[in-house]
């Protein structure tokens, strides 16, 4: 299943990124992962929290525009090949993966996990899971 990614939009100029993290670590907003894309004027922070209605509420009340994506993690395994097995799961049930990040266990026996944004979360989890890949469930991404 899915876990929330929130997208923060972001003005492209000094000091916005900590406008951003000033505002979630004053509200103990618990980061897991953080993947930045910028253009000329603004930028894209898509970040994994702990707890995304008391995040998105938190945002909201500050003024920071932002939308919440459906997104799946998976645990990778921390060996070479991990990342490519994961995706030739994806191949070759004809998923497309239009982004991803990771980010690391913290706490977790696991080491690393890979946040992806694909057209077909439904899919992409049920081949993943098929194949023996975990994936990770939003109750479980506060406990990372």
């Amino acid at each position: 299943m899915a876990i929330n990614q929130i997208s923060v939009f972001v003005e492209n100029r000094p000091g916005a990124m900590h406008a951003l993290t000033e505002v979630l670590a004053r509200n103990n907003i618990d980061m897991r992962a953080l993947s930045l894309a910028e253009t000329s004027d603004f930028g894209i922070v898509r970040i994994i929290v702990d707890d995304v209605y008391a995040t998105s509420t938190t945002l909201r009340d500050a003024g920071f525009i932002h939308s919440v994506t459906p997104v799946i993690a998976v645990a990778v395994p921390d060996e070479p090949g991990g990342l490519d097995r994961v995706l030739n799961v994806l191949s070759e049930a004809k998923v497309n993966v239009e982004y991803m990040y990771a980010f690391l266990g913290g706490h977790s026996s696991a080491g690393a996990y890979m946040i992806l944004r694909v057209a077909d979360n439904a899919s992409a989890t049920s081949a993943l899971r098929a194949r023996s890949i975990a994936t990770v469930e939003q109750d479980e991404i506060s406990r990372i």
